[in-house]
């Protein structure tokens, strides 16, 4: 028994000592939204290597998902009645990342199963989102779809199954684009190195989008004194169209 027990231990000692070893890093950990911002390019970079910090002994894959805060949204879908368009069924989701992006070495299909790809959320055709109570899972699909598209048409939703490169078996490097409508808040870039589809190792980096200038002043005061700030955005508004309609008299 002692001897099964020894032997069990080494064998999990000499296979995690052969674990590879993700060292992963972003070009910002802060990206600024100011007035005028027009979107950015997220560099995501870094290195795998063995135990000993040599190359790994074997070839892999990279996947990188760079995902959004989760927020709850409320998806309504349209139907044509006596010509008009009005608003039918709706659905709920309490978790719908409001930015999501994957980007890999290789298409996902041929780097790992389904299976694999639903566990990691590696793709848009396996993002999980949460729905608020019971749906039908038909139902389920077509809202999941039509969000997906949605965002997707927006440049929130991105997958780019050649987005990710890697030089000399070590070093690994990916673009990401971020629109110029992302979302502020804390995002989340976790790398997975694959290989014979297993997901071997993994990390994750953090980035924050925060407002500066006059939008962060906008928005703080929008959180702390929403009464006084919606007072102060229709008084603003009355202003404005009293002051274009003495303009437009004088003209």
């Amino acid at each position: 028994m002692r001897r099964a027990l020894f032997l069990l231990l080494a064998f999990f000692a000499l296979t995690a000592q052969r674990d590879p070893i993700l060292v992963p890093e972003v070009s910002q950990h802060e990206i600024q939204v100011r007035q005028g911002f027009t979107g950015t390019e997220l560099l995501l970079f870094g290195a795998i290597l063995d135990p000993q910090g040599r190359r790994a002994s074997q070839p892999y894959d990279i996947v990188v998902v760079l995902k959004g805060p989760t927020e709850p949204i409320l998806l309504r879908e349209k139907d044509k009645k006596l010509g008009i368009w009005v608003n039918a069924q709706s659905t709920a989701f309490r978790s719908a990342p409001a930015f999501f992006a994957v980007a890999s070495s290789h298409p996902v299909s041929e780097i790992v199963d389904e299976r694999t790809a639903a566990i990691y959320e590696l793709g848009l055709n396996f993002l999980q989102l949460s729905p608020s109570g019971a749906i039908d899972p038909v139902e389920q699909q077509r809202f999941t779809t039509g969000l997906v598209d949605l965002r997707r048409r927006e440049g929130l939703y991105q997958e780019n199954g050649s987005g990710v490169t890697i030089n000399n078996g070590v070093l690994y490097q990916a673009r990401i684009a971020l629109p110029s409508n992302v979302v502020t808040g804390r995002y989340t870039a976790e790398t997975f190195a694959i290989t014979r589809g297993r997901v071997i190792a993994s990390a994750i980096a953090d980035v924050e989008v925060r407002k500066q200038g006059f939008e962060r002043f906008v928005a703080d005061q929008a959180d702390r004194s929403a009464f006084l700030y919606g007072l102060f955005a229709v008084g603003l508004s009355l202003l404005m169209g009293w002051l274009a309609g003495r303009i437009f008299a004088l003209v």
